[in-house]
Order: C-alpha cells, then sequence, then structure tokens
C-alpha cells in the first residue's frame, strides 16, 4: 500500500475524531443545565471559566463550531475519495457501484461516527465534555473569528424580523396545549391549576370581585358601640368604611389595628385607625392587580367603574383562587352557594359569578364568554339572554343549557336551575 494512501486513511480517520468532539460540543454547550451553569461557576478550574466564557456569546460560539465541523467534513469527503480510489477498482463494476461506496458509504460514516453517537454521548456527559473541548474551542473561536463575525452579522437581520414578528400564540392553544400533554402521571387537581395559570393574564378584575351588593361595610360615623357587634358578625379582617354612600370609600378598617384598643369605653373614635384605600378599575388585569398587590403589600382593593362608583372589592385570596381553586378557612360561610341535583341538574344563586359556575360545571366557558356582554354573574348572564327581568318558572334556552328561574322579583333574578341538556336531545332538537 502506498505511502500516501496510508497517510489519507490516517488523516481521514483523525478528521472523523475532531469532526465527533465538534459535533458533541455543539451539543454539550447548548445542554448545560442551569445547575450544571451553577457548578461551573462555583468551580476554581480553568476549564470551567472557560465554558462560561464562551457562553457568553452563544451566537459566535455556534457560528465557530458550525464553521469549524463544516471544514473538518468538507476534508473528510476529500479524503474518502482519494482513498475509496486507491483501494478500489470500479471499472469493472456498473456506475452505481461507485455511488454507493463513494457517497453513500461515506456519509453514513459520517453520520454515524461524526454526529449520532457523540450527540448521544454529549446529551449525558455535556459537562465533561463542555469541559474537555474548551482550550480547543477557544483556539477556534480565535481562528475563524472574521468568519464567525461575518456568519454572525448575516443572520442578524433575519434574527430582527423574527423578533419583531413574534409568536402569537393564544390561550386556546396553550389549553389546547395542555390538554394534549396531559397523562396520566398529572391528576386533575394540576391540570386545573395549569388551565388557571393560563386564563390568569386574560381575566378581568370585574370578573372575580365581590359585587357591591354582597360586601360588608360601615358608614364613617357609626359609632363604636355599633361596629364591634358588625365586625363580629361578618367575620371579616378587614372592611370597607364610607361617607354617606358605598360610592365614596375613604378607608379600610383593618380588625387587627382595633384589638389593642378592644377594652375601649364605647366613645373611642376607631376612625383614626383606618387605612387609605386602593382603587383599581373593573378592567384590569389580575395578574397585574397581583404584582401591584405584592408591591405595595396590601391585601384588598375597591374596584371602582368608568363612573368612580364602587362596583365592589376584590381580594389577594379572589386572585389565587383562579390558580388553585377556593380556598376555604374556619371564617369562611358556609352557606350553600349551589346545590347538584344530578349530574345535569344544578341550581345556583343569581349572583354566583360565571367563573365559578364553569368550575363547577367543568367547562372552559368560552361559549358563555363570547355572549356574556357586561354580565359577569350569571342572573346578568340570564339577564343579558333574555333581554329582560325574567318571571319565576321563566326558561331560558342557550347552546346545550337551559336556565329556569327558580326564584325572582322585579328587580333581580335570585335563584336558577342550570340544566345540561343530553347530547341526544340536542341532536333531536
Amino acid at each position: 500500500m502506498a505511502l500516501s494512501l496510508v497517510l489519507a486513511i490516517v488523516t481521514m480517520c483523525l478528521l472523523l475524531l475532531c469532526s465527533a468532539l465538534i459535533s458533541g460540543s455543539e451539543v454539550a454547550y447548548f445542554s448545560l443545565s442551569p445547575l450544571q451553569l451553577e457548578d461551573l461557576n462555583k468551580s476554581k478550574g480553568k476549564n470551567s471559566k472557560r465554558v462560561l466564557q464562551l457562553l457568553e456569546s452563544p451566537k459566535k460560539l455556534l457560528a465557530t463550531i458550525l464553521i469549524g465541523n463544516n471544514f473538518v467534513n468538507v476534508g473528510i469527503v476529500i479524503l474518502s475519495t482519494f482513498v475509496v480510489n486507491g483501494l478500489f477498482d470500479f471499472s469493472n463494476y456498473a456506475p452505481y457501484v461507485a455511488f454507493l461506496v463513494q457517497v453513500v458509504a461515506v456519509t453514513f460514516l459520517i453520520l454515524l461516527i461524526g454526529e449520532v453517537i457523540p450527540k448521544v454521548y454529549a446529551t449525558r456527559h455535556a459537562d465533561r465534555l463542555a469541559r474537555f473541548m474548551a482550550i480547543p474551542l477557544i483556539g477556534m473561536n480565535k481562528f475563524f473569528t472574521p468568519l464567525s463575525w461575518a456568519l454572525v452579522r448575516s443572520t442578524s437581520v433575519i434574527d430582527k424580523r423574527i423578533k419583531k414578528k413574534g409568536a402569537n400564540i393564544s390561550v386556546d392553544e396553550l389549553e389546547h396545549a395542555l390538554e394534549l400533554t396531559a397523562d396520566e402521571s398529572s391528576s386533575d387537581e394540576e391540570q386545573k391549576i395549569l388551565k388557571g395559570i393560563v386564563k390568569f393574564g386574560n381575566t378581568d378584575v370585574k370578573q372575580i370581585m365581590k359585587p357591591r351588593l354582597d360586601v360588608v361595610a360601615f358608614e364613617y360615623n357609626t359609632s363604636y358601640e355599633e361596629l364591634m357587634p358588625g365586625i363580629v358578625e361578618s367575620g371579616y379582617s378587614r372592611i370597607p368604611i364610607y361617607k354617606e354612600s358605598f360610592d365614596k370609600i375613604v378607608g379600610i378598617l383593618y380588625i387587627k389595628d382595633l384589638l389593642p384598643y378592644i377594652n375601649e369605653t364605647l366613645t373611642f373614635e376607631w376612625q383614626s385607625l383606618i387605612r387609605t384605600p386602593m382603587f383599581v378599575p373593573e378592567n384590569k388585569k389580575i395578574d397585574d392587580l397581583l404584582k401591584e398587590f405584592q408591591e405595595k403589600k396590601v391585601h384588598l382593593s375597591i374596584v371602582v367603574d368608568e363612573y368612580g362608583g364602587t362596583s365592589g372589592i376584590v381580594s389577594l385570596e379572589d386572585i389565587l383562587e383562579e390558580i388553585v381553586g377556593d380556598i376555604t378557612d374556619e371564617f369562611d360561610d358556609d352557606d350553600l352557594v349551589y346545590s347538584k341535583l344530578d349530574n345535569n341538574n344544578y341550581v345556583f344563586e343569581g349572583k354566583t359569578p360565571l367563573m365559578d359556575m364553569y368550575r363547577v360545571l367543568n367547562i372552559d366557558g368560552d361559549i358563555f364568554e363570547e355572549c356574556k356582554g357586561d354580565s359577569d354573574t350569571l342572573a346578568g348572564f340570564v339577564l343579558e339572554q333574555a333581554g329582560k327581568i325574567p318571571l319565576k318558572n321563566e326558561k331560558i334556552n342557550f347552546e346545550n343549557y337551559v336556565f329556569t328561574i327558580e326564584a325572582a322579583d322585579k328587580r333581580r333574578v335570585k335563584r336558577i336551575k342550570v340544566t345540561i341538556k343530553e347530547f341526544k336531545e340536542t341532536d333531536e332538537a
């Protein structure tokens, strides 16, 4: 065998090794976990510092790896042609035989040894390979700087356009993704929490607030003698205080502020203890409100409409319940808000928020959200659909649901029976 042929074979083997190391480096550097990066940061080894130094410019590093790998692979292809022609004589064979050996076999060799095997190894030993290749990559980084700089600059225009366009993923698409990724290892509660997080930033304060009719509040001039029994009966730790009408909230009374004065005389001026209220508009998103609560360290806010009137109140608990579900403590009112007659029939109070009804019925509520208008309670939705205040026993049909008015007066709907139609009935209708 000629010396030149032996040198070509040895060189090709060395290039295959280089290709494997460079390809593995690509996976190793860009699959380092936060924990591995933290270990590298804490490590006093020089190679660990070099790895972190390379990762400071990830685009340049990737360009260097790709350029180096391509140069090596080109060298392998050129040498493989020389080696194959030196070892075999294809003149007596069909043309496709030469093609199979020179192209297919060599490509398979490059993919197997230079790509697949090293990348599989790199996924399992990313930190080890990253440290091992730190010095060679720093050398390549400096050597290929002109080419890598040109490559990175040429892709900046495309990069900017992609960033401007962005990836607008809707809430529905995220919900669908959650349903597709649900498996036996994830419980129903976990799925509910994840769906709550997805919808979190798309929910208005108005949808979760306690309406003004259900808010316990006291007039500013209420005597201390009248105030104390009212506080005990309410069971709340924070109570709005108003002057003349509920639309003029002047402060929030924290019950813990009253504790040091619990034995004071009946003429005690409790008004000096009220704190400045926080006001938010009805259309504020609850994720923004949560951040505001955290920044201002408050747990309760007054919700106002576009005219400045008081619509209701919203608490930190109301916000958290949108993610984790209902939070019940020993002071919560145990009055039954709804009753389940069977799998298809439920009775709700008219003031029940639509969001609560969705949770009870275990539905996403999209069809209701599209048709609810400005309403946020079940009674408001029924009024929206009926276009009037319906009478007792009147039925309102909506999609696959029937709403039967069980209790109402001239001013409002008090209790509603919700019936879910069977699919067979819907089809026949």
